[in-house]
């Protein structure tokens, strides 16, 4: 090739390699004003955690400065113990919430994404307005519940008066006495679970004790035999190894209860309720089988979701109140654990949790 082609062809590449460069910068330039508009902190991390990029939303909602973050480890510049733990524990398939570093009193929800190779998107959401408006509809629950309290225990004991008065004067009222009686009692009970509920989202201050499940789970057994009555549930406990357990007794006394009170009111006569507990590699289990009506699948994420029925009518006849498995979804997570749910229609469902391992104290 003469000197003159040589020249020719180099001009081409430069001229090749300058339109290439426009366009990449040009990229670049759109990638940073679409990244800019975003509403959410968006921070860029490599394998090994540290912080490559981030958009402006980083530097208002995270503190990040504008030129000291970059190459840091973000464990260094995000100092929450909840961050921190959802970072060391490398699950990243549900987000975590916690205030913003700059601001205690702006809530965030954070989300870290894998992607690429082996790198990370940590976005940080402001829910601030939601948790309020939570918090608003939590109190104003709890505030109505506890109001209703004192007026459905007076009713409710004065419609059990006249139920047991003897009073001939008000046989021929009897059965309309008695539906308002039982209505009252199902009321009552709407309210305690709605208040309960209100106590396990409002209080983070609670005494956690060591205690043994063996006479718990025995109880909650023969709760389910008499609540069972003349259906004669056939219900069968059985227990394998440790039976030690840190925990509130309460909380996780209320949450089996109700799933095996569940499984009586949906099993058919006669049918089998198991009642197991035993120890994963992983820590305890608790589950409770049934031989019901099975649900269909469509059904069961939403199954915790306060007064969701799959049917309305069976339901209510059978004295559920709607609140119970999100009780039970509460008290799961204040242990660290989450219900699973199996089921196949026409044979029944599984209802279990499994915590995290225990520790214990001497």
């Amino acid at each position: 090739m003469s000197a003159n082609a040589y020249e020719i062809q180099l001009d081409r590449l430069r001229v090749k390699n300058s339109k290439r460069k426009r366009k990449i910068s040009r990229i670049l330039s759109e990638f940073r004003e679409s990244t800019t508009a975003l509403p959410d902190a968006t921070v860029v991390l490599d394998r090994e955690q540290t912080v490559q990029w981030w958009n402006e939303k980083a530097i208002e909602k995270l503190g990040f400065n504008r030129k000291s973050c970059r190459g840091k480890h973000i464990r260094k510049l995000l100092k929450d113990p909840v961050f921190r733990a959802y970072l060391d524990a490398g699950d990243f398939s549900n987000q975590i919430e916690m205030p913003a570093p700059v601001n205690e009193q702006v809530k965030l929800e954070v989300r870290i994404v894998p992607f690429g190779k082996g790198k990370l998107l940590l976005q940080a959401r402001d829910i601030t307005r939601l948790a309020q408006l939570e918090t608003i509809r939590s109190d104003f629950v709890a505030n109505v519940s506890h109001e209703m309290r004192t007026p459905l225990t007076v009713v409710h004991g004065y419609l059990e008066s006249m139920l047991h008065s003897g009073d001939q004067a008000l046989a021929e009222w009897n059965p309309i006495v008695e539906q308002m009686y039982q209505q009252s009692a199902r009321m009552q009970r709407i309210v305690e679970d709605l208040l309960l509920i209100s106590r396990l989202e409002s209080e983070h201050d609670r005494t956690v004790d060591q205690f043994d499940v063996r006479p718990l789970l025995s109880a909650v057994r023969d709760e389910a035999v008499t609540l069972s009555g003349e259906q004669k549930h056939n219900v069968i406990l059985e227990i394998e190894g440790d039976t030690n357990f840190v925990g509130v007794f309460s909380e996780i006394d209320s949450a089996f209860s109700n799933l095996v009170s569940n499984a009586v009111r949906y099993t058919p006569a006669g049918g089998d309720i198991h009642i197991r507990w035993w120890n994963s590699k992983n820590g305890p289990c608790f589950s409770v089988a049934d031989a019901g009506i099975g649900i269909e699948p469509e059904h069961i994420p939403r199954l915790t979701e306060r007064f969701y029925r799959v049917d309305v009518g069976r339901s209510r006849s059978s004295g559920g109140t709607g609140l119970g498995l999100a009780i039970v979804k509460h008290v799961l997570l204040r242990h660290g654990s989450e219900l699973q749910i199996e089921s196949k229609l026409g044979k029944g469902s599984t209802f279990k949790c499994c915590f995290p391992a225990q520790k214990y104290s001497d």
